[in-house]
């Protein structure tokens, strides 16, 4: 997998200018929803858009983001609200509603009517929830390691496996959250990725410049603000009703990987998705693999996404 080095917030670059990464992989920020997003992107032609999750960030989408451009696409990986020092979400909320209208918004402010979508872990909720608040501004779902619809949280009532993967969701709505990821150089990020991807070690280069994503000034804060409105609504009625369709029915034809050894979310929670896709859900569990399919099978990935694309 390419390695981008990291510059919070991808350095200085103005919404007009951008500056070379490497291999093909270029940075700059885009101004949309009130922020200066910073994204990566290459290529040329059909719009492609890569959302991350956590513990993650933009740069580890590179590698894809490169066979995508070769294979004719723009392909852009923004940071995800809150991953940079004045990127806090402006409305505040962290919730699905908000993060896929992010996406929508994007795509506008990149001059595109329309792209394909590709998302893992909390960037799979953000691209549900755009294709379900903005149906026609995309093309086709590529999801991964992070269901549609309420079985997460269904089993964190009722399932006592998920409950136990699940354990950090519940700490991380303490006040000792932000103390327990920092200490001794972020461990609990290294002790997650060991988890949930026994399979595989995350490079040392690109596990620095992870934990200087998460290190950046007010960074890790905002972060934690997905986990602890997970459980909660919004106060406004209006953004509840807006949350409620998120969590809808998708209308565009989708395709959903997951790895077998996932130890984050079980591959079971993904069984049953189909009723909610109305154009047809593709669903592959990848083995061998655990909660990063795109970092650890990078062109296995790429090979179902491009196939899938193209189809």
């Amino acid at each position: 997998m390419t390695h981008v080095p990291q510059r919070p917030p991808f350095g200085d670059d103005s919404p007009t200018k951008g500056s070379q990464a490497s291999d093909g992989v270029r940075r700059r920020t885009v101004q949309a929803g009130g922020l200066e997003v910073p994204v990566l992107e290459a290529g040329s032609g059909p719009l492609v858009v890569c959302l991350h999750g956590f513990p993650d960030h933009a740069a580890s989408w590179a590698g894809i983001l490169d066979r995508l451009a070769q294979e004719g696409y723009w392909a852009v990986a923004p940071a995800q609200r809150g991953y940079w020092p004045g990127g806090a979400a402006p409305d505040g909320s962290y919730r699905i509603a908000s993060t896929g209208q992010d996406v929508l918004t994007l795509i506008e402010a990149l001059g595109r009517e329309q792209a394909d979508l590709i998302g893992h872990d909390f960037g799979a909720a953000a691209a549900y929830g755009a294709a379900t608040l903005g149906p026609s501004r995309v093309r086709k779902l590529v999801t991964m390691s992070g269901p549609h619809g309420r079985q997460l949280m269904n089993a964190l009532v009722a399932d006592g496996d998920q409950q136990r993967r699940s354990w950090y969701m519940f700490f991380f709505q303490t006040a000792l959250a932000e103390g327990a990821v920092e200490f001794d150089d972020f461990a609990l990020v290294d002790r997650l990725w060991r988890e949930w991807s026994p399979g595989y070690e995350l490079p040392d280069a690109e596990r620095a410049a992870l934990k200087e994503t998460l290190g950046a000034p007010g960074v890790l804060t905002e972060i934690l603000g997905y986990y602890r409105q997970l459980f909660t609504l919004p106060a406004d009625e209006a953004a509840q009703s807006l949350q409620a369709r998120a969590f809808g029915a998708i209308t565009v034809p989708s395709l959903y990987l997951h790895g077998a050894d996932d130890n984050c979310f079980s591959v079971q929670l993904s069984d049953g998705m189909d009723d909610l896709f109305t154009n047809g859900l593709e669903r592959i569990v990848i083995p061998g693999v655990g909660h990063f399919p795109h970092v650890e099978q990078p062109k296995a990935v790429a090979d179902h996404i491009l196939g899938f694309l193209n189809s």
